[in-house]
């Protein structure tokens, strides 16, 4: 299967077109954003490799159903022992490992792109399974029946315990802070993968690289205001005040309140008048 960056961009708006919280294929998902980085791709070995691994999920699922544990050590047995995927903690900053479709041809990935496949598995063995939203670090959230379990698919699917969970959280907001460790929606599993993306390309200097994933991105959600802002934000810091005005205008109909309306606007006039 052929698809060019166009074709994926298109199915990518249609995906942007359900509704936020709806269920999506995430590795399907996922491979779009893969081919357009790389313009056009040939996603068949992907495919056939997901399929297979969603087959020997299914054959896998009813020996574990109920009992959430046995589940996870089921999956680390599949994805880490038999398929050998691992977190690169080597190359971790390498954009390959935001990459699904270099993801599966490596064997190696970033915790969120691990984790697509975890619960891509797990969902084929008709687990329960959701992104879980820790902040630094992906993790995926697994129930089988008996109950979640927290589980790093950057460490072979490991279940982290809630001694561990709470360790880390208290890292994330040492002054005791009110975080919580919550599901996140298919959509937002996606939307924090490119971020690894769009983030690195700026933090290089491809600012204009950075701004097409913001693009891509806008196109699975195109009322998430954040994606237009970090877009707007990056045009004005590399002395683009149009490209910073025309993503304010996209974002002026999506503002929660009148007043931050009305600062948008007020924002958007400041540097129109800077552009005579």
């Amino acid at each position: 299967m052929i698809l060019s960056a166009a074709e994926a961009r298109g199915l990518l708006a249609e995906l942007g077109r359900a509704p936020a919280s709806a269920r999506l294929d995430l590795a399907r998902a996922a491979l779009l954003f893969a081919a357009v980085e790389a313009g056009e791709a040939d996603l068949a070995s992907a495919l056939v490799h997901l399929e297979e691994m969603a087959q020997a999920a299914a054959a896998m699922g009813p020996a574990a159903e109920g009992d959430s544990t046995a589940a996870a050590a089921g999956l680390a047995g599949l994805l880490a022992d038999h398929f050998g995927y691992v977190g690169d903690s080597e190359t971790y900053d390498d954009l390959a490992n935001a990459n699904l479709l270099r993801v599966i041809e490596r064997r190696r990935g970033l915790p969120v792109a691990l984790g697509i496949l975890w619960i891509h598995a797990a969902r084929a063995a008709g687990f329960e399974a959701k992104g879980a939203n820790m902040p630094a670090h992906f993790l995926v959230g697994l129930d089988a029946g008996s109950g979640p379990v927290i589980l790093d698919p950057f460490d072979r699917g490991r279940v982290v315990s809630l001694e561990e969970l709470g360790e880390r959280l208290a890292a994330i907001e040492p002054e005791g802070g009110e975080f919580v460790l919550r599901p996140m929606t298919d959509r937002d599993v996606l939307l924090r993968l490119e971020n690894n993306v769009w983030q690195r390309r700026a933090k290089s200097g491809d600012v204009a690289g950075a701004l097409a994933v913001l693009e891509d991105m806008a196109l699975l959600a195109p009322e998430e205001p954040y994606i237009l802002r970090e877009a707007a934000r990056l045009h004005y810091e590399s002395g683009s005040l149009r490209g910073a005005i025309a993503c304010l205008e996209r974002l002026l109909p999506l503002a929660p309140d009148p007043e931050t309306a009305s600062r948008t606007r007020a924002l958007i006039e400041e540097l129109k008048a800077k552009l005579n």
